[in-house]
């Protein structure tokens, strides 16, 4: 049988090593890249998972004084887009750690 003192090691080795698999993850999320798109891909913006902006393309037909207050909007969509791609792409790889630990589905961890 093991001491309390055997499990409070062991306890703190899992949280540890919890510890070292979130901040890989969180490393690898820098890496991961996802692209947001307006006005029927018009407008392109890429972005890290960690919501880094890396690029933004926007079609030459879009390049009118006439036309700024719509790219400014369709610009201001593709970041949302991008946000909410590099949000999802977070989730799945903090959902890949979680389950590599045996830490319930549902669970929230504090990251």
């Amino acid at each position: 049988m093991k001491s309390m003192e055997d499990m409070i090691q062991a306890a703190q080795r899992a949280a540890e090593t919890i510890q070292k698999q979130m901040e890989e993850a969180q490393g690898r999320l820098d890496t991961i890249e996802v692209e947001g798109l307006a006005g029927g891909g018009l407008v392109r913006i890429r972005a890290s998972a960690k919501g880094r902006v890396i690029g933004v393309a926007i079609d030459d037909s879009l390049l009118s004084v006439a036309d700024k207050g719509i790219l400014e909007d369709l610009v201001a969509a593709a970041f949302n887009d991008a946000r909410a791609r590099a949000d999802s792409a977070s989730a799945g790889e903090m959902q890949k750690v979680q389950m590599a630990a045996g830490i319930p589905a549902g669970f929230k961890l504090p990251f």
